[in-house]
């Protein structure tokens, strides 16, 4: 192995070229501190670019997320779509000059503690080694760096597509096939609702409760309503608010397979982290019977899945939606910061590391 070279760095190493690591970019440059900004892909916001399906939209509406600096072009629908998006991004590099140097993948990150700076290793794409020297590090790989795919027995058995959702691009593929989706949060719901308009047959397999709202109640967006509430009362009320609007308008959810868990949406995404899923369409499918209800997988064999409550059905296709996780563990050396566990800060925002 050549011995890595190294680059001295003034200002901070930002890791990730994504919206938070281009909006940390720009708010630095806006200050007079440039930076450098490292990505393991090919290009920005990666994510968006290569691992979302085509007719993905933002699920919240566009002033709740705008980048700092920069509006969302006025003519842009209130739900930007996933190619909107990433031309606002694109823009927004070229307008603050981010040249996030590509194909370097951060191997590890360490605190000097003797001399005063981070140590940020990265391997490029023909195995080149470079080592950064900074004073400042910012972690921008976002909590959706890394898929999460199951081990469910008879995978190796099953002879039929099994893919995450990081790979499925549109249902084309699958017109007139019975597809099985696994996980049911926004992207699971999503996805069957995309089969849907592809004439496939989708079933959803729910292990786990789950709360659908709404995308919009009382004519204005749910997201956007709710942080409203949360200025005047507190997080259980506005709960219970969403809650009541919810069986108004789509029912009692329970009746369909889609159990609500005991805490409210918000007061779940605070302690959890777990998104409430919010309907675009999805719900009147079940409704009708087009996407099925399923309960969890026991194992796979030939074609064949084997649920725990003992039937059986054939399918042709798996799509896992099943998730990301943060990959800061794997890299950035900082246990006092950074639980090993999912690389989540330890203390909330803004009672973290100060070094």
């Amino acid at each position: 192995m050549n011995k890595p070279s190294r680059v001295f760095v003034p200002g901070p190493v930002i890791v990730g070229a994504g919206p938070s690591g281009l909006a940390v970019a720009a708010c630095l440059k806006e200050k007079g501190v440039l930076s450098m900004v490292v990505e393991r892909s090919s290009c920005i916001a990666s994510l968006w670019q290569l691992k979302t399906y085509d007719r993905l939209r933002l699920h919240l509406p566009k002033q709740f997320c705008e980048l700092p600096l920069m509006r969302f072009p006025s003519e842009f629908p209130t739900y930007p779509t996933k190619q909107q998006f990433l031309h606002y991004l694109e823009s927004y590099a070229q307008k603050f000059e981010i040249g996030p140097r590509f194909n370097e993948t951060v191997s590890q990150a360490e605190y000097d503690k003797v001399n005063g700076f981070w140590r940020v290793k990265t391997v490029g794409k023909k195995l080149e080694e470079t080592e950064y020297v900074c004073r400042w590090l910012v972690v921008a790989t976002g909590e959706n760096a890394e898929a999460v795919v199951p081990e469910i027995d008879g995978m190796g058995e099953f002879g039929g597509d099994i893919k995450h959702t990081s790979y499925y691009k549109s249902g084309k593929e699958f017109t007139g096939k019975k597809v099985l989706v696994v996980g049911c949060g926004n992207s699971g719901m999503e996805v069957c609702l995309d089969l849907c308009d592809f004439s496939a047959k989708p079933s959803l397999v729910v292990r786990d409760t789950v709360h659908v709202l709404p995308r919009e109640m009382l004519g204005q967006s749910t997201f956007g309503l709710s942080m409203w509430l949360l200025k005047w009362l507190p997080v259980r009320l506005v709960d219970r608010f969403l809650l009541i609007v919810s069986r108004l308008m789509l029912g009692d959810t329970a009746r369909f397979g889609l159990d609500r868990p005991e805490l409210g949406p918000i007061e779940l995404k605070n302690l959890s982290g777990k998104t409430p899923v919010l309907d675009v369409g999805t719900l009147a499918k079940i409704k009708s019977g087009d996407i099925k209800i399923c309960p969890e997988i026991k194992k796979l064999k030939r074609h064949t899945v084997e649920f725990i409550e003992g039937k059986t059905e054939n399918f042709d296709a798996i799509i896992l939606a099943t998730g990301y996780k943060s990959n800061v563990p794997s890299w950035l050396k900082e246990g006092d910061m950074f639980s090993e566990k999912d690389g989540f800060p330890r203390r909330p925002f803004p009672n973290g590391w100060k070094g």
